[in-house]
Parts: structure tokens; sequence; C-alpha cells
């Protein structure tokens, strides 16, 4: 399993068109051969942070998936990114059955 998290930032007044941008990405990401779990979304508590958060069966998952990254437009709108991916060699689920 792979794991894909971190956040990115952008200017306040742009997060809602920034995240309104990305529907259609985690629309196809969610229908992805592979993929677990796919959110991109608002932080609750910094107005410019945009939290990344995707979960895959595999890295062959993530690689067939993933194009050349964000689009231009998202690129320029971006201020600074910090997201990495985690190979994970185990999981322990938290609350009820099947949740990991």
């Amino acid at each position: 399993m792979v794991i894909v998290a971190g956040h990115i930032t952008v200017a306040p007044q742009q997060r809602e068109s920034y995240l309104a941008g990305c529907v259609r990405v985690v629309e196809q990401a969610r229908g992805a051969a592979g993929c677990l779990d796919f959110a991109i979304s608002a932080d609750l508590v910094d107005p410019g942070r945009i939290n990344v958060f995707e979960r895959w069966e595999s890295q062959a998952a993530v690689d067939t998936f993933r194009g050349s990254g964000p689009s231009d437009e998202q690129g320029a709108d971006m201020l600074s990114a910090s997201v990495a991916e985690y190979d994970v060699a185990g999981v322990r689920a938290l609350f009820g059955e099947g949740t990991a």
C-alpha cells in the first residue's frame, strides 16, 4: 500500500476556487483502479492550507494514475507544497471492522 499525504498552500482568497478546480481530479482518482481513498480538502484552521491524502493499493496503481501533476493554472496558484509518498508495510484498524 502507498499513502500520499501532505499539504499545499495558496492565498486564502484563492482556496475555494483552487478546490473547485480539483473536483474532477478527485472523481477521476476515486474511479481509478487501485485507488482506496483520495481527498483534497480545506484545512480547518489555516485559511490558505489545502490537505492532500491518497491511499493506493500499490506503487503501480499510483504511477498509472499520476499524470504530470497539477495543471499549470493550479501550479501557479500554489505558494508552497509539502507532499510525500509513504510505503506502508502494515495496517491496524482504529475504529470498527474493515476501516483500514
